[in-house]
């Protein structure tokens, strides 16, 4: 095998981690302006974007370790009897690379994931040696993103908690029989057991010691996961119920969905096309009303016999437009439950309109101010000098809202 330099594995190790989304990476498109000669573009490969709660963009140096695999999951790119371009970066080369980009000021942290290679224990200790090495021999203060392998001992779990800021664990599937199915050599209850072991760790560390009165340091960031859509027939009904089981069984910061992407020489159990990437935008929306709207599970896709989300309208519209009996609600006296219910109010607009609500009656005028999009606002709310009317039970509602939150070309 050729010895490569350490530029092209970066070329293939990151071009192998684009298919983990559990980075929150923004999707924008990749530019380099080495192919037209212009500037702005510090790096062709390897960087990617993620955001945090306040809304801040952090750039990360996004790598497996390795790309070769153990492991022949029918749906992964790196399997075991994938015919693609293998690579496997040493310690000393991650440890390098983050350090210098980061002196560079081209990223603000790593996101660090592998293939599995000979064990997991192996992989995961090499996985922690690099963290440790930035954190102790760098003193590297950035942001560190370890994927964990599931089969890897506790002491390796303990170790990583302890460098990295947040750890996570794929499930891969939506069910247990897809993964049985398309991954046979991983066991979803060990993958279960490791998410348990990692949830007790984080909460153990997060109370003050007996002799300290000090929280250790351990995963600040907490746990997330990701899973992959449209690799099996689920539907998104079964996708949000795993979701919600997710976050209340190991109280998780994130559940991520990454679309099925099809790839080369791929199994005849596999679809043949990708889902459309509208579907896992209606999922992250879904996902976000269980997280900060109040909404069970149950109550985002009920009236939908087929379990999947609608892809032209947010789940939030077409829950509305589904129980219509619930509104018009009144602004000026409704509770925050049931504003966080209204389509077109996110939770600042609701948390704004109970602030100004304290010293004055609000209108029309004023949500539409406060609001991206007051047309979807409008039929669904009663406010001073304005009420819908018949607007609400209109039977065209739907197709006026669409029409008129289209977006426009610019062209």
């Amino acid at each position: 095998m050729a010895v490569l330099h350490t530029r092209e594995k970066l070329a293939i190790l990151s071009d192998a981690a684009k298919y983990d989304a559990s980075c929150a990476s923004s999707g924008a498109e990749k530019r380099d302006s080495r192919k037209s000669g212009g500037i702005g573009s510090t790096e062709g490969m390897g960087i990617c974007h993620s955001y945090a709660p306040d809304g801040r963009c952090i750039s990360l140096l996004k790598i497996l370790l390795t790309n070769f695999c153990i492991y022949d999951c029918s749906y992964c790119i790196n399997r075991s009897s994938s015919n693609v371009r293998r690579a496997r970066f040493t310690i000393d080369e991650v440890v390098q690379l983050t350090v210098s980009f980061y002196k560079r000021n081209y990223i603000e942290g790593l996101f660090l994931s592998s293939g599995v290679i000979r064990s997991p224990d192996e992989t995961m200790t090499e996985l922690v040696e690099v963290a440790r090495r930035l954190r102790e021999e760098e003193n590297f203060a950035g942001y560190i993103h370890l994927k964990t392998i599931p089969e890897c001992s506790q002491d390796l779990l303990d170790q990583a908690g302890r460098y990295a800021d947040r750890l996570s664990i794929n499930i891969e599937l939506p069910t247990d029989e897809g993964v049985k199915k398309l991954a046979p050599e991983k066991k979803p209850e060990t993958i279960r057991l490791s998410m348990a072991a990692l949830r007790s760790r984080i909460e153990e560390k997060s109370e003050p010691t007996l002799k300290t009165k000090k929280r250790q340091r351990f995963a600040t960031g907490g746990q997330s996961t990701q899973m992959i859509i449209g690799a099996d027939a689920t539907p998104d009904a079964g996708i949000l119920q795993t979701s919600a089981r997710l976050y209340g069984s190991y109280r998780l910061r994130r559940v991520y969905y990454s679309a099925f992407s099809p790839i080369p020489d791929s199994s005849s159990s596999l679809p043949l096309k990708k889902p459309p990437l509208m579907r896992e935008h209606r999922l992250y929306q879904a996902d976000w009303l269980m997280r900060f709207y109040g909404f069970a599970q149950g109550e985002i896709l009920d009236g939908r016999p087929d379990g999947m989300l609608d892809l032209e309208i947010d789940p939030k519209l077409a829950w509305a437009l589904r129980h219509r009996a619930m509104f018009p609600i009144d602004v000026n006296k409704a509770d925050k439950e049931a504003l966080l219910r209204v389509p077109g109010l996110g939770a600042k607009v609701v948390g704004r309109i109970l602030q100004t609500r304290r010293h004055r009656r609000l209108r029309l005028e004023d949500l539409g101010r406060l609001c991206q999009s007051i047309a979807k606002v409008r039929p669904f709310i009663v406010a001073e000098g304005w009420s819908p009317g018949g607007l609400t039970d209109q039977p065209a509602l739907r197709e006026k809202i669409v029409s008129s939150c289209e977006q426009l070309s610019l062209f």
